[in-house]
């Protein structure tokens, strides 16, 4: 599959258009009927669980989030290959790959409402905690992999990555370091098409971000990540290539941030609304839907009353974490000095405010 949609030519790897037709049978993945309606109720669960912590957001009850509207084939396609033996390794924009490997959503709000305890993850095996620091990931995947090969595990290191994280320095020496130790890492890219507000062609010279693992001896693919069956296709033959000792595989998923980078940004200060409705076209939950229609395997008639228990179980999912116990404030600031600087003693004052006014809202 590699040599066929060689990244060189800048071919894309797809199976189904965006009507929900299957244009290359011969890539179909096997995925059993209910495995695949499980999948599309998981990514609108997903999309239901993202929209809604946008408006806790919105409300103050929560702090930056960052939105994964848009994107939910990609985590669709790793749930469904991904093992739980396997590693999860994110950045900060996986929530459906975060639910797949067992995370609750009480503990994704408990990270974002700034508590340590939702870096834990207790249900969620083998998963580290979520990288903010863009692309440092990639050199513990590598790490993890090399621990892999070394203790002759039966596991495979999943690693995410945004598209502006390539061009970090990270991005380069984390791909080295597994393709020079062969490390069972599968490297996902989301190609969302922007770096915050730098648009993807602002960003490198390369034809395509998969080219870059060639560079490196990694077999690599340019994907449609608003594909669920391209996904699956691509995951499953990369899981195969890493679990087989042949190292470490990079996967383009060429896909749209259809919210805004997080919510602290403004995506209408840099794009256009014409841009955002003609990716609208390709929405990857609309795409599968239309295909599980045709397949009598989907009754849109009953989407709106399971939307509605999904946000029953969302809201619960949020109490629960906006009710846990108050995270001691001293905490925050009394370990990192021996003696706290002035700009942490300001810091804390300003945090103080801002529970005060949020306890007013109550």
């Amino acid at each position: 599959m590699f040599k066929e949609f060689s990244p060189l030519e800048d071919k894309l790897f797809q199976v189904m258009d965006k009507d929900g037709e299957i244009i290359a049978p011969e890539w179909m993945p096997e995925i059993s009927d209910e495995r695949l309606v499980k999948a599309f109720k998981d990514m609108l669960f997903a999309r239901t669980a993202d929209l809604m912590a946008v408006s806790y957001q919105r409300q103050g009850r929560m702090f930056t989030y960052p939105p994964n509207f848009g994107q939910e084939a990609i985590a669709g396609g790793m749930a469904i290959v991904m093992r739980d033996q396997d590693w999860l390794v994110p950045a900060f924009r996986e929530l459906g790959a975060w639910l797949a490997k067992g995370a609750s959503l009480r503990d994704i709000f408990l990270y974002f409402m700034g508590y340590e305890e939702g870096t834990v993850f207790r249900g969620a095996n083998n998963m580290v905690p979520i990288a903010v620091p863009i692309a440092s990931q990639i050199v513990h995947a590598a790490g993890i992999g090399y621990a892999i090969n070394y203790n002759k595990k039966d596991e495979v290191v999943y690693a995410v990555v945004g598209d502006g994280g390539t061009s970090e320095g990270d991005f380069a020496e984390g791909l080295n370091f597994a393709a020079v130790w062969n490390a069972p890492v599968v490297y996902i890219v989301q190609n969302n098409q922007f770096a915050i507000s730098v648009p993807f062609k602002k960003q490198t010279r390369s034809i395509n971000i998969a080219v870059k693992g060639i560079a490196f001896g990694v077999d690599s693919i340019k994907v449609d990540g608003n594909d669920i069956f391209a996904m699956t296709k691509a995951v499953q033959v990369a899981h195969e290539h890493a679990s087989s000792g042949k190292g470490p595989v990079l996967i383009e998923a060429v896909t749209y941030r259809r919210g805004a980078h997080t919510t602290s940004d403004d995506p209408t200060k840099y794009r256009t609304k014409e841009e955002e409705e003609s990716w609208a076209c390709y929405d990857p939950i609309d795409r599968l839907r239309k295909y599980l229609v045709k397949k009598n395997l989907w009754d849109e008639s009953k989407e709106e009353s399971l939307i509605s228990e999904y946000k029953k179980e969302v809201d619960r999912q949020f109490e629960a974490a906006e009710n846990y116990a108050p995270y001691p404030l001293e905490d925050v600031f009394k370990y990192l000095y021996v003696d706290m600087p002035d700009d942490l003693k300001v810091q804390k004052v300003e945090h103080e405010k801002f529970l005060k006014w949020k306890e007013g809202l109550k």
